[in-house]
């Protein structure tokens, strides 16, 4: 019998891959067919994506499937969530696609509040305050470079935008929609009375799309430079919402952790919460595969391992330093759990978002705190390491304050899934079982929606026992 393949790119903040998958004895065979680099760069003073060169991976990745002569049926494309493409009436992009990253959303908050108060866009959107979601990007368009939004006919999040490159069909996708902040938790459809107030075009705000929905075929140009056609298909485009459909359990109550750059810890909820109780403690109703709410915390994640390891990449002196060290995430973290430093830095505070040195940021918050000062990686490491877990400990108990259930166990799902000692450590201190794996959640999840979609599989529940038949889980108890 022919095989049936299905491809998911996912890209995140640092790298981007192709995955093709396809069905074997009742399980999930994946492999990796391309790989390719991503991060922002900086033009004019502004961190920015380059969407074309992203694009140009995507084709170049969907060339080697020809190449090895493994032609998907259908493909889909995840990616980070809140950045966003302007296009004008001949569908032309206007301006840069800005990073979330960038500091132009600064005090832009202020200009939202007065036009919605802070604890009425909650109550209307479930989403948690983070200064870079979408809705103070476009407050920052609209004071900064009012032109962007007089000029634009189309709003597309980064992979819709990818998606409308593949095919000519523009489609607006729930999971990431949510995270714009102007999606109302209640009807899932856009805010329209918010818009308005906030002054924001309506015509950009569409139709919203969910995962499993048919965007259209690759259209003939892109068709001719990969050498075949497929049907592209709408996965949960939030790698977040991605990786949670691959939690592999359905038991009623699911705690789990997205571990990658972000660690996303929370559960999935029929209803959203957006209490006065869930906003104080900054949780968020973010959208989910077949309308769940995730229900989480944003906690800064293994970015700022991510980020101490560019920097002793680049060169980073410090004592004892030799040529050739591997300064590899495994090897971070093995080599952490060997220090004996105990400062702890708060992994949530803004200062961690974008230092110019990471290193040298987790040194001064030790310092201020009067706490030793970590001088080598591994130290340095271990500072992070122990602070996430610490976070995952007082967001636990929040989630189980404020939704009245208890979790023994704990999912991690996501690269971070393999950093064993930290793992260890959150099973430590948070006093729960951890199951960790799978650690390529992300695209599991697009494929999930794509295989769902297509028949492969009647359902959610089915393609989660799936998942845990396919890949299974380590065990770390507390």
């Amino acid at each position: 019998m022919a095989v049936t393949y299905y491809l998911a790119v996912d890209i995140g903040a640092s790298s981007g891959r192709h995955i093709l998958s396809h069905l074997a004895d009742g399980r999930i065979e994946m492999e990796e067919v391309y790989r390719f680099y991503n991060g922002n760069d900086i033009q004019n003073g502004h961190r920015v994506w380059d969407t074309e060169r992203l694009f140009s991976e995507i084709v170049t990745g969907m060339k080697r499937c020809a190449e090895i002569g493994k032609i998907p049926a259908s493909m889909g494309i995840d990616t980070w969530a809140v950045d966003y493409v302007l296009l004008d009436e001949s569908d032309r992009r206007i301006g840069p696609c800005y990073a979330y990253r960038d500091g132009r959303t600064e005090g832009m908050d202020g200009e939202v509040y007065k036009c919605v108060p802070q604890s009425e866009l909650y109550a209307r959107t479930g989403i948690q305050k983070a200064i870079f979601n979408t809705v103070y990007q476009l407050m920052a368009d609209k004071q900064q470079e009012p032109e962007r939004l007089e000029k634009a006919q189309s709003f597309l999040m980064v992979p819709d935008y990818l998606h409308f490159l593949l095919t000519g069909v523009k489609k607006q996708e729930y999971t990431n929609a949510t995270t714009t902040q102007l999606v109302s938790c209640t009807t899932n459809e856009w805010d329209r009375e918010l818009i308005a107030r906030l002054g924001y075009p309506d015509r950009l705000f569409g139709e919203i799309s969910m995962p499993g929905t048919v965007v259209g075929n690759l259209l003939p140009e892109i068709r001719e430079q990969v050498g075949y056609d497929l049907t592209v298909i709408l996965p949960a485009t939030h790698d977040t919402g991605s990786a949670v459909m691959s939690v592999p359990s359905n038991a009623e109550d699911v705690l789990y952790i997205s571990s990658g750059t972000w660690s996303l810890l929370g559960c999935e909820l029929l209803k959203a919460d957006a209490s006065p109780a869930a906003e104080a403690a900054n949780f968020t109703n973010e959208g989910g595969y077949d309308h769940r709410y995730r229900f989480l915390k944003n906690i800064m994640g293994l970015w700022m391992i991510q980020s101490v390891r560019k920097e002793l990449e680049e060169g980073w002196s410090y004592p004892g330093r030799q040529e050739g060290e591997d300064y590899g995430f495994a090897r971070l973290c093995d080599m952490a759990a060997l220090e004996d430093i105990d400062s702890l830095v708060d992994a949530n505070d803004e200062r961690f978002l974008a230092p110019a040195s990471m290193i040298g940021e987790v040194q001064a918050a030790c310092r201020e705190s009067g706490q030793a000062v970590p001088e080598t990686p591994w130290q340095v490491a271990r500072v992070i390491y122990r602070s996430l877990a610490a976070c995952y400990k007082k967001a636990v108990e929040e989630v189980e304050r404020l939704t009245g259930r208890h979790y023994d166990a704990i999912n991690i799902v996501g690269g971070g899934s393999n950093a064993r000692w930290l793992n260890e450590l959150t099973a430590q201190v948070t006093g729960r079982t951890v199951l960790a794996g799978p650690g390529e959640a992300t695209a599991i999840g697009n494929l999930g929606a794509q295989m769902i979609a297509c028949g492969a599989f009647p359902g959610l529940k089915e393609f989660r026992n799936c998942v845990f038949g396919s890949f299974g889980v380590k065990t770390y108890q507390n």
